[in-house]
């Protein structure tokens, strides 16, 4: 695109800004058609209140969210603004990522739940967002955004803008809020500041930001050094031009503070004494302590009830309040069964806040009761009652999963955004004690106005090294993946492709492999297209087991010739149980239990079983992206087993025989 600028351009950023110019004045005719007129008719009209809605800054307050791609260091750079600001004693000792407070977010890296913070500078309030990164948790990004009134968008040095990038920053341009580019990981071997800030104008101009958004001032540094540079021949010296750069160009919260109390609940948080909080910034008004105020419900209804405690962030904890006053981010309790999305308001004649518009599921699971042999050895909640109840309670603060009944008793439809997202919530269950039943995710379906078939399709985004390249594509294209754009980077090969959500399951440990670990891939939700038709993402079948029992060394050597194993002598293991992997199509039934039969004469060398290969163990989200159709999850305190859905074998094979003799009909 930089190859060769128009004459009076200097730079890329130059001309971008003379182009974006050129749209708001109207010159360029390639970019009037009425739908972008539209846009940006609606995105100035953002910034333009009326002289009847005119509010009044809250001047001592900014409201931000930190939104990023998945590893581009947004949590990094929050503990390092929160120190930054005062929040920690010079020789205090601070954890690593101290806002990922979750076991699962410390163990995987990652951002998982949305969280609040909030810095004192002086006199002066930072609310601060940290968001998650991985696109499978967009929704908390989404629901965010009506907290804040800027954003401060983290990008890689050397990756660049990726797909949850353009995710975070389309939602943040449609709500009209002010961005902040800041460039991280400069330090980073084979970095390119500018080239990469370059690319996030590019992306400003796809995604129709408005003259004020595109004009964003840029900040570059390292979030882990402790230091941000406005320009990048700048000295490093500390995080305070990043601090001063948000308190000068993020604009203050608009509040009406003379006018009747109003908040919407953009998030929920619980205490063990007062219950439920519903946080969200303050858009009208001030309350207090006894205050009475009207819950309206999404359902219409209206609850009304007092309010008995007013929390507000200070750096890593919630501190008591006095009052919740217009512009700021609060925590409200007093109402118990308060939800995402749902409006406290002064007045019961009031209506209710517009909640931000939630991007739909894109797949479905099956969780069930657990009906093995070995049920309730090992977990304290294994009833269909209390596995729906606690699903049920998942949908109070993740508003992206959906939960409904199904024809079968102790089956539930489990409904989000990737297979990552159900993982982690089976993650959580089975460390609280659930045990429970997972099946493979299917994608959810659409028929259009013909009654035609249409699945989800995604943009992929691959980095591979050079000499993977035709294998992945090779995969790609037997996944019915359609190759977009390919193009050199740096030491490695990007690739752009168009793949189906099925296609897509089981692909990043494929890839893993295939790469020796050396792959990247990312991937965005892009559209609802026709069926694609079968798509095998498993090749091999599977070992098993025929008898219940006890796996023993002598057994799952005979085994082990037949495949990879997934148990180890000592296991327990029961008929229907997946124990292996066969490298054929077919399931071959084995039995590992078999004992050796002793005899008078002293066996002459080791014994069976000593040679055995270490087993292949399967992380939850590998497993549950494992099973075929007819095979399940089973998820325990304490292992993880893959089983057939119907554990006898003489049952099976009437079913496939069944199946099979419909089909041919």
């Amino acid at each position: 695109m930089f190859a060769a600028l128009p004459a009076g351009h200097s730079t890329p950023t130059d001309w971008m800004r003379a182009a974006r110019c050129r749209v708001f004045r109207g010159s360029d005719q390639r970019l009037q058609s009425p739908a972008r007129a539209s846009l940006r008719t609606r995105a100035a009209s953002l910034y333009l209140i009326s002289d009847s809605q005119l509010y009044s800054m809250k001047d001592h307050i900014r409201n931000i969210a930190i939104i990023a791609h998945v590893d581009h260091g947004k949590t990094t750079l929050v503990d390092k603004l929160l120190r930054a600001g005062g929040a920690f004693r010079d020789n205090q000792v601070v954890e690593e990522r101290a806002m990922d407070s979750m076991d699962l977010e410390k163990e995987k890296g990652i951002t998982i739940r949305a969280k609040n913070t909030s810095v004192r500078w002086g006199d002066r309030i930072i609310n601060i967002v940290d968001t998650p990164g991985h696109a499978d948790f967009g929704a908390e990004v989404e629901r965010v955004m009506k907290m804040v009134d800027g954003v401060v968008l983290v990008v890689d040095a050397y990756e660049g803008p990726q797909a949850q990038t353009r995710f975070v920053l389309r939602k943040a341009l449609q709500e009209g809020l002010k961005p902040i580019i800041v460039i991280n990981k400069i330090d980073r071997d084979h970095s390119d500041p500018a080239g990469m800030h370059d690319k996030v104008l590019e992306l400003f101009l796809e995604l129709d930001a408005t003259e004020d958004q595109f004009d964003a001032p840029t900040y570059y540094g390292s979030a882990r050094d402790g230091y941000f540079k406005a320009n990048l021949a700048d000295e490093k010296t500390d995080m305070m031009p990043l601090l001063e750069g948000i308190w000068t160009h993020i604009p203050p919260p608009k509040a009406d503070p003379d006018g009747p109390f109003r908040m919407l609940a953009s998030n929920i948080g619980y205490d063990d004494y007062v219950g439920r909080i519903a946080m969200g910034k303050v858009l009208s008004g001030k309350a207090s302590k006894g205050d009475t105020l009207y819950l309206m419900r999404k359902d219409g209804s209206k609850v009304r009830a007092k309010v008995t405690r007013i929390f507000e962030y200070s750096a890593l904890q919630m501190n008591s309040s006095e009052i919740a006053e217009a512009g700021n981010i609060v925590g409200i309790a007093g109402f118990e069964d308060v939800d995402i999305g749902e409006t406290l308001t002064a007045s019961d004649e009031d209506v209710a806040i517009t909640f931000v518009d939630i991007d739909p599921p894109t797949i479905s699971m099956e969780f069930s009761v657990n009906d093995s042999p070995g049920a309730g050895r090992e977990g304290k909640y294994v009833t269909s009652r209390q596995i729906r109840d606690r699903l049920m309670r998942e949908t109070k603060t993740n508003i992206s999963i959906h939960v409904s009944d199904t024809d079968l008793a102790g089956v539930f439809a489990v409904s989000a955004r990737g297979a990552m997202q159900i993982a982690v919530l089976v993650e959580q269950m089975r460390r609280e004690g659930f045990e429970l039943l997972v099946s493979r995710p299917n994608v959810i379906i659409r028929r259009n106005e013909a009654g035609e078939r249409h699945e989800p399709y995604e943009t992929l985004y691959i980095e591979v090294p050079e000499e993977y390249v035709s294998g992945v594509l090779k995969s790609l294209n037997e996944r019915k993946g359609t190759l977009v754009d390919m193009k050199p980077h740096r030491t490695s090969t990007l690739i752009e492709a168009t793949i189906t959500t099925r296609g897509l399951i089981g692909f990043e440990f494929e890839l893993m492999n295939m790469t020796s670990g050396h792959g990247v891939m990312s991937h965005l939700f892009k559209e609802y297209g026709p069926w694609a038709g079968a798509i095998a993402t498993r090749t091999s079948g599977t070992l098993v087991s025929m008898e219940t029992g006890v796996g023993t060394g002598y057994s799952l050597e005979a085994c082990a010739v037949r495949g990879k194993l997934f148990v180890a002598p000592g296991d327990y293991i029961y008929t229907g149980m997946i124990v292996g992997e066969n490298p054929r199509a077919d399931d071959l039934p084995v039995n590992p239990c078999k004992e050796k039969h002793l005899t008078n004469f002293r066996s002459a060398g080791s014994e069976k079983g000593d040679g055995l290969p270490p087993p292949l163990k399967f992380s939850l989200e590998r497993a549950i992206e494992y099973v075929a159709s007819d095979e399940l999850v089973e998820a325990t305190p304490q292992n993880i087993r893959l089983r057939k859905r119907i554990l006898d074998p003489n049952e099976r094979r009437r079913v496939k025989k069944q199946m099979d003799t419909s089909g041919g009909a």
